[in-house]
């Protein structure tokens, strides 16, 4: 899941197998880079998996069961507003149209779904993240370089996005402290006091929350090509873990 690769990961939410399978398949024949990372039932499903894995774009519909596009877009703006949103919906309503804009919809799309306008939509959104990141890339490079040039609240958010940027190589405290340019002490310090927890725990639950999602999902994978793809080269290593994190061992899971 890191973004070594630049990838643009996707979350689609769409309750007819039909429409989201097809839509999944047009988002991925766009560009390599566009990876369907999830697909979702429903509002309340697509939620779920963006609290505990990094997504940069979500393309939902509006009516679903549970809850409904509206819904999710309104709780993305709020907890997560760096990530972007494209409404889908076969119900041409100015409503629905002005209540996408109020909570930032990038773009509002009629079913059915044209494959260039989806193309040039989801073309705007892409160009977006890609400038977003490389000014990213540039103020962790330059920016932060420098003690007291930001809050600790905003070096801590600065790190846990690098995490999830990286979590699935090796990584260590002593790496993220290079790259902000602060003792590994002090930048424990302040993320403990802002966060409750080390980087290192925070870490670990990144890693095991993507385990259970490819378990999960991924039933070919095997545990030690699960262990490898979330940062643990030693699967009998991340099997100890999982299971002191999780309360079974990853095969039960599984199961």
């Amino acid at each position: 899941m890191t973004n070594a690769d630049n990838s643009i990961r996707i979350v689609v939410a769409e309750d007819e197998d039909l429409i989201r399978n097809n839509l999944i398949k047009k988002i991925e024949g766009i560009d390599d880079a566009l990876k369907v990372v999830y697909a979702a039932e429903d509002g309340k499903s697509a939620l779920n998996y963006i609290r505990n894995n990094a997504a940069d774009l979500i393309v939902t519909d509006i009516r679903m069961p549970v809850m409904d596009g509206l819904e999710l877009i309104k709780s993305l703006q709020s907890h997560y507003p760096h990530i972007r949103k494209i409404i889908t919906t076969g119900y041409a309503d100015f409503e629905y149209a002005r209540q996408a804009v109020r909570y930032e919809a990038s773009e509002y799309l009629l079913k059915p779904i044209k494959s260039s306008e989806l193309q040039k939509a989801i073309s705007r959104i892409q160009t977006s993240i890609e400038t977003e990141k490389s000014r990213y890339n540039k103020n962790v490079a330059e920016g932060l370089r420098v003690q007291g040039a930001v809050s600790s609240e905003d070096i801590v958010g600065q790190v846990q996005h690098y995490l999830r940027e990286n979590f699935t190589r090796d990584i260590s405290l002593e790496e993220i402290s290079r790259q902000f340019n602060f003792t590994p002490s002090y930048l424990s310090k302040i993320f403990i006091k802002h966060t409750g927890e080390a980087p290192s725990k925070y870490l670990i639950s990144l890693r095991i929350n993507e385990a259970k999602y490819l378990l999960a999902n991924h039933p070919s994978l095997s545990v030690k090509e699960v262990a490898e793809r979330v940062g643990y080269p030693d699967q009998f290593y991340f099997s100890r873990l999982f299971k002191q994190v999780a309360g079974c061992t990853p095969k039960e899971y599984q199961k």
